[in-house]
């Protein structure tokens, strides 16, 4: 592929990419808000959105073996632990920007977790099996993530155990 093509794939993957959860962000708030058609709109087009991201990353031939997928997975949040959010949150921490670094500082602790069980899903699949997982609970606050039961209290943002979301 000529290299302004990629490009170009790249900048609309991810434009896409952030229109979809954009529109998904919009639905739910039109949805608290009352406005159910509004909100299946906005999730219609994210869903649209999506299909696009799809087409563009398969179009650059980045999708790869599971194998691949979860080290592209495992270097992104290693990069995210290691360099960026670190680099974020000193940002803000000297720009005064409280909110900004409670996200970052949430985020950093949570991609951790990620990382770690990405590592462990890696192992598994190299030895040819599936991963060996209970229920996953995703804090709803923060994006803290725990296998197999939720904690009375998450240990990032000290959310109550209802905030946790089971998948």
């Amino acid at each position: 592929m000529r290299k302004m093509t990629e490009e170009n794939l790249k900048s609309a993957f991810s434009g896409e990419s952030q229109a979809h959860m954009r529109y998904l962000l919009f639905s739910e708030r039109a949805d608290m808000e009352g406005y159910r058609n509004l909100s299946r709109l906005f999730k219609a087009i994210a869903y649209a959105e999506l299909v696009h991201a799809r087409n563009h990353i398969t179009a650059l031939g980045i999708l790869r073996t599971s194998s691949d997928n979860l080290q592209v997975a495992i270097d992104g949040e290693t990069y995210e632990v290691e360099e960026m959010y670190p680099a974020y949150h000193t940002v803000a921490e000297l720009q005064g920007e409280k909110a900004a670094q409670r996200s970052v500082n949430w985020a950093l602790q949570a991609e951790k977790v990620h990382a770690g069980m990405y590592m462990r899903a890696k192992q598994a699949v190299e030895r040819g099996e599936d991963l060996k997982i209970g229920p996953i609970y995703i804090c709803e606050i923060c994006g803290y993530t725990v296998e197999d039961a939720a904690p009375s209290r998450c240990p990032i943002c000290g959310a109550i155990k209802e905030k946790f979301k089971e998948f």
